[in-house]
């Protein structure tokens, strides 16, 4: 299922995508900013780094821009 994150002026920041356990965040080109691992309960961002527990996708997304 894909969500979609705007800014407050509508503009489109990016997405994230479920398949499976886990959530992919893309900024708004399409690449790829990062992940969550629903069985993990872990957010990390493009390079495998951890960036927390939680689903951090949205602050991921807003911060690519």
């Amino acid at each position: 299922m894909r969500q979609v994150f705007k800014d407050r002026d509508g503009r489109l920041l990016g997405w994230s995508d479920r398949a499976g356990a886990r959530t992919t965040g893309r900024d708004q080109n399409g690449r790829m900013v990062g992940w969550y691992d629903i069985v993990r309960n872990e957010t990390r961002d493009q390079d495998g780094r951890l960036v927390g527990h939680g689903d951090l996708l949205a602050a991921l997304i807003s911060s690519a821009t």
